[in-house]
């Protein structure tokens, strides 16, 4: 069995949060999740990943985990046994109660902020990354597989996002980022973009930073940066400003 990646040899307690990865492309990971802060809390433990190589569960010595559709069609699709057994190891592997089993697929549950924080309480996430042309939907439905997208686009293969969704949650976990504040002023924090931000030179090829942000009134600024955040949100997404717009109805 391929061995657990990101765990430390003794960590002082157990991490957080980890995310278990099951793919035919092991060496796909941590990839970028190895660098910067993600990777420093990788390294402290405050996070762990565990990587699952789903040809370790294949019964032939080629290690095959696909097979032709029923009813015909191009490409392959991943066996369910397979993907089960694979399951079944993870679960072995890191026993919890609190555990979310997400299928990376475009036909998934879109990506939000919310589900990111969702995911952030749990203590194990399990992502499956499919490849060719997705995997036998019975095992979706044997083992209640939630499944999530990251947009209406197509990769090839589960890995890029399942990197972008572990990174997405690390970011959230007690001690990975050391300004909390910073979480909170974020892009989608409250529902909407982030405001623009600046800094030296106060003066770039002929355009200056805004008078409000150097004028060392805190107020101003905060006001400021509430209103460049509705307009933008307006203007880029209307989607998301029409919800902000209702949840504040709400709340009157």
């Amino acid at each position: 069995m391929t061995p657990a990646v990101g765990q430390i040899d003794h960590p002082t307690a157990p991490p957080n949060w980890t995310a278990q990865v099951l793919t035919i492309l092991p060496e796909a990971f941590p990839g970028p999740l190895g660098l910067s802060l993600a990777g420093k809390g990788l390294e402290a433990g405050l996070w762990a990943l565990d990587v699952i190589d789903l040809r370790d569960f294949a019964t032939d010595k080629h290690r095959t985990v696909d097979d032709a559709p029923f009813g015909g069609g191009p490409g392959m699709v991943i066996r369910p046994d397979i993907v089960a057994r694979a399951l079944d190891d993870a679960v072995a592997r890191h026993p919890s109660e609190a555990r979310r089993q997400i299928y990376l697929s475009p036909r998934g549950t879109p990506l939000t902020q919310q589900l990111v924080r969702d995911l952030s309480e749990a203590d194990v996430v399990t992502l499956i990354c499919g490849r060719f042309e997705g995997m036998d939907e019975r095992v979706l439905q044997a083992r209640e597989i939630e499944e999530v997208s990251l947009g209406d686009f197509i990769l090839s293969g589960g890995e890029p996002a399942a990197i972008a969704l572990i990174d997405a949650v690390v970011r959230l976990q007690p001690g990975v980022i050391g300004d909390h504040e910073s979480l909170s002023e974020e892009s989608f924090e409250g529902g909407l973009l982030e405001y623009p931000q600046y800094t030296r030179p106060r003066i770039w090829e002929g355009m200056a930073v805004p008078d409000v942000l150097i004028s060392g009134h805190h107020e101003r600024v905060r006001e400021w940066r509430k209103s460049e955040a509705n307009k933008i949100t307006e203007q880029r997404r209307p989607d998301l400003w029409q919800r902000t717009v209702e949840c504040r109805k709400a709340r009157i």
